[in-house]
């Protein structure tokens, strides 16, 4: 199997998005997330978003670019290998956006095809919301050639040190499914994870990475609406139920973090997120 790198420049969108206050709550309360701030709907700003909620909408993009540019029927092959948020503003409940995404890069990699995709949102004035870049890595299959080079995580710090544990329950993956509104078989589907190569189905890597980043503000005492930027690499599949090691590092506006299996298998490496 290959892929054509002409699929750089195919895009999708825009699409119409309504960020209710049902659909934050859920995906807060799928992550375990304490802030009582995300539940409360009597605030007069309404209730904080979760900083990873953008994955929730950029979801229906991502499958359409799939489709667009006929990646389909090798969605048994892929895996979310790196992403790059960054929040221009905190996501107010009830607004209405605009999600466009785009294809700007592809890659040859030792275990196959890196895609990568941009991802913006807008409000209705047209400002910028949202904005990632996500590499999906198509694994076995062969790029006929090279377009454009994403931007690495930077190196994580050496001496990081453990900052707690992370605990995944052995149903995360449906109400992570149901509360994201993100439905991808492989995570949920025993079948379908087994017939593409794994023992078992696997957690999301978007929700691996948003409970890392709910256990990295509980330990620096910070708040959703403080993130502005957040970075990693995924690694090892994490299985369910699973306990994982969250290792970090914390200087100034910025904590430099790992996760890690009970095997020593790194689930995200060079991972990175910014306070303001």
């Amino acid at each position: 199997m290959n892929i054509s790198a002409s699929i750089v420049g195919v895009s999708v969108g825009p699409l119409a998005c309504v960020v209710d206050a049902r659909w934050l709550m859920a995906y807060s309360a799928a992550l375990g997330e304490r802030d009582p701030h995300c539940y409360d709907t009597g605030r007069p700003e309404g209730v904080v978003a979760h900083a990873l909620f953008p994955v929730c909408y950029e979801w229906p993009l991502v499958l359409a670019l799939r489709e667009r540019a006929g990646l389909r029927a090798l969605d048994a092959r892929v895996v979310h290998a790196q992403h790059d948020l960054l929040l221009h503003r905190p996501l107010r409940a009830g607004e209405m956006l605009s999600v466009s995404s785009r294809i700007v890069g592809a890659v040859r990699r030792a275990p196959g095809a890196l895609i990568v995709a941009r991802h913006e949102a807008r409000d209705a004035d047209g400002e910028p919301v949202s904005t990632t870049v996500q590499g999906s890595l198509y694994r076995g299959v062969e790029l006929q050639e090279g377009h454009g080079s994403p931007e690495d995580p930077p190196a994580v710090e050496r001496n990081l040190i453990e900052a707690g544990t992370i605990a995944v329950s052995a149903t995360l993956a449906h109400v992570y499914t149901e509360c994201a509104r993100i439905w991808n078989p492989i995570h949920t589907d025993l079948a379908y994870a087994r017939a593409a190569g794994l023992p078992g189905t696997i957690l999301h890597g978007t929700a691996t990475l948003a409970l890392a980043v709910s256990a990295l503000l509980q330990a620096r005492a910070a708040r959703q609406e403080q993130v502005r930027r957040v970075r990693c690499r995924f690694g090892a599949t994490v299985p369910m139920p699973a306990t994982l090691a969250l290792l970090a590092h914390h200087e100034a506006a910025t904590s430099s973090f790992e996760v890690v299996r009970a095997d020593g298998a790194r689930a995200i490496a060079r991972g990175t997120i910014d306070l303001v």
